[in-house]
């Protein structure tokens, strides 16, 4: 019997006030496939990691997880939003946040068990943040809180882990390390990582398949297979280059051709 897809993404329509946000959106992840999501600012991420979720109406198509659709308190999703504001003077330490993973589904705070304690120092261990599990966690640094943000999502050990933009703001050397770190989740844990970014130049060493969004439409499959002259200029419905320099690959917009919906950063690494 063959396995579905963690995640199955067919023909999604999501529209506000009228207006068409995505159109006809079709991908899958696969147990421990690390995908990109890679798109500009503004052009339906956040929306389809919302739809994903459960929290954002859905105009057609179908979402399924782990061969299901979509319910409430799905504990197959992990989640770590766009950074949040952690304020410095909050009393509680990266490893008490870590544990309110457990609760996702529960009002207040829990009496903890033995094995769910046990299960806070394994997803501290995951993310290799012991050194500073007794640190409030609004004093760490933006790696640090992304690593604990990831452990929080991994506690409830679930099949797909969605992280929207967790590489923004962030300094190369820590994007290197949180990148290094969820392919290293992926491959032994076998989690599917859908990670939203608007460039995708630091997750071709490690990116399985990649959703390339912009006009709510997206193309998907391997690196080689999306980025590419043909499927991207039918994307972005005018004619787009793709260039390849010195082991590098640049994405450019035909001269006088609208290119807003570029993304910011367009360059990318080939191994």
């Amino acid at each position: 019997m063959t396995t579905p897809p963690v995640l199955d993404v067919e023909h999604l329509r999501v529209a506000f006030a009228g207006r068409t946000v995505l159109e006809d959106v079709t991908f899958r992840v696969q147990r421990g496939e690390f995908t990109g999501l890679i798109g500009s600012n503004g052009v339906g991420k956040t929306t389809l990691l919302r739809a994903i979720l459960g929290l954002q109406r859905i105009e057609g198509g179908a979402i399924l997880v782990d061969g299901a659709p979509l319910s409430h308190h799905n504990r197959s999703l992990g989640y770590v939003p766009q950074r949040i504001a952690l304020d410095p003077d909050v009393p509680i330490r990266a490893r008490d946040f870590v544990a309110l993973g457990l609760d996702a589904h529960r009002y207040g705070f829990a009496r903890r068990t033995k094995e769910q304690h046990e299960l806070v120092e394994r997803a501290l261990a995951d993310v290799d943040a012991e050194r500073f599990a007794n640190t409030r966690v609004g004093s760490l640094s933006g790696g640090e809180q992304q690593r604990i943000l990831i452990a929080h999502a991994l506690i409830s050990q679930p099949s797909l882990l969605l992280l929207d933009e967790p590489l923004a703001n962030l300094d190369p050397r820590s994007v290197q390390e949180v990148v290094s770190l969820l392919h290293r989740v992926a491959s032994d844990h076998q989690v599917a990582v859908l990670l939203s970014a608007h460039e995708m130049n630091a997750l071709l060493p490690v990116m399985d398949r990649i959703v390339y969004l912009t006009n709510g439409r997206a193309a998907s499959g391997t690196t080689d297979e999306v980025v590419r002259s043909d499927v991207l200029s039918t994307l972005y419905g005018h004619h787009v280059d793709v260039l390849t320099l010195h082991g590098r690959v640049f994405v450019v917009a035909e001269p006088g051709e609208g290119d807003q919906d570029i993304p910011e950063h367009p360059t990318l690494t080939v191994n």
